[in-house]
């Protein structure tokens, strides 16, 4: 089977020559090729992020922004390309407002500390909807048990859609801000942003989107959505672990408070008084992760060289093949049948445990995920303690679903 991906109006994914780009997938895991279906947990890592972390360690390494030699200045402007980068990539009006974070994590609870803290008081409400990961649901709990304000969630339907008429109904005069999820990570679900967007705006809402699931599968223009904060996380899209971006509203950002202090958050120090730094300065205290801002944005360059639109096109033919092929096995029942899905699919099994299939299924090389995925509330919506995960990549092939289903069907040999 080829594994050449076309679609209508575009040259083919050359997936085998994607795949040599991912040193990592050259390997045997139990004497089986490796096949990788944990991309929505992390994804691996191209040549060209991994060089671009070693050429700035083996080259450039020196602190940013705070002196006059040549290899702090080739790696602040190495840093600022980067932040330029991740700009285009979702297509933010200007570069100020992409502040660098640890994470997608941090980033909400930077929202949460800052903009939640100065906004939402007693009485008060955020709605949040019932797809939500867990980082998207504890900062709002901690900001509402401190100031003494309610969470309100919005349903799902037993497709794992939102029900946009309840979300609607939830929006009240005492709401200060929504934060949704833009694809679930349990579930693949795709929300329909602008319509949320719009939605809260017409009650004067902010709406903060957790873009975490989002940015490797699919084109994201924050401006088109219009949300006033969007976040994700380096890992996830094929570059280094503990980086990560909040996008924010420069208006909104420059009337928001630090979120930390010392270091380059800073204009001036006295005892008596600090003037604080610019955005996106003002929110990027201490040194910085360079080289993961770097490699990050060595990633953002790297799929937007393949191509946004092509990597959406062979991700969904992946997740549809993969859908009829699971769904059609004897005993397995998908969770999560949205319309518009992105990135994953869950399942379950009559007979087999999630943990012991991830287990069988790793003895056989294939690597998925099994557990709550940091989304207990989903689990409980549908009456479950966990599922068996598989999440794609632009690495993927059929032949990798191929080598899923016949290790389901193995896992079902063992435990019949």
């Amino acid at each position: 089977m080829s594994t050449a991906v076309h679609h209508a109006g575009s040259a083919a994914l050359d997936i085998e020559r994607i795949k040599r780009d991912f040193p990592i997938l050259d390997q045997k895991i139990h004497g089986h090729k490796l096949v990788y279906l944990d991309s929505a947990a992390t994804s691996q890592k191209p040549r060209a992020v991994i060089d671009a972390l070693v050429r700035y360690y083996e080259h450039d390494n020196a602190n940013i922004h705070r002196g006059v030699h040549t290899l702090s200045v080739r790696a602040t402007e190495a840093h600022d390309e980067a932040r330029e980068t991740v700009r285009r990539f979702i297509q933010a009006a200007c570069a100020d407002e992409i502040i660098f974070v640890r994470s997608a994590t941090e980033a909400i609870n930077l929202v949460a500390q800052t903009y939640g803290r100065a906004n939402v008081g007693e009485g008060d409400e955020v709605l949040i909807t019932a797809m939500e990961h867990h980082s998207n649901i504890v900062p709002w709990q901690m900001l509402c048990e401190e100031k003494h304000a309610h969470l309100r969630v919005a349903p799902i339907n037993n497709a794992g859609e939102l029900e946009l008429d309840a979300f609607e109904k939830l929006l009240s005069p005492r709401t200060r801000i929504v934060a949704v999820t833009h694809v679930s990570n349990a579930l693949g679900t795709v929300n329909p942003l602008r319509k949320i967007v719009q939605l809260a705006h017409a009650h004067e809402v902010p709406v903060l989107v957790d873009g975490a699931q989002a940015v490797p599968h699919m084109p994201v223009d924050v401006q088109a959505i219009g949300c006033d904060f969007y976040v994700f996380s380096g890992h996830k899209v094929y570059g280094p672990t503990g980086i990560g971006v909040l996008y924010g509203k420069d208006e909104i950002l420059a009337e928001m408070q630090p979120y930390q202090g010392g270091g380059d958050m800073i204009s001036s120090v006295t005892f008596e008084k600090t003037t604080y730094n610019v955005v996106p300065y003002k929110f990027e205290a201490g040194t910085p992760d360079i080289a993961g801002a770097i490699g990050l944005g060595a990633a953002l360059e790297y799929i937007s060289k393949l191509g946004m639109d092509k990597i959406a096109a062979h991700e969904h033919d992946l997740l549809t093949y993969a859908a009829e092929k699971v769904g059609a096995i004897a005993g397995v029942h998908l969770i999560g049948t949205a319309r518009e899905r992105a990135g994953v699919l869950s399942f379950v099994m009559d007979s087999v445990h999630p943990h012991d299939l991830g287990t069988i299924l790793d003895r056989e090389g294939i690597a998925i995920r099994t557990g709550h995925h940091c989304a207990q509330p989903v689990m409980d919506r549908f009456g479950i303690a966990a599922t068996a995960r598989a999440s794609f990549g632009v690495y993927n092939t059929r032949e990798d679903v191929d080598a899923l289903v016949e290790g389901i069907r193995k896992a079902q040999e063992v435990f019949a």
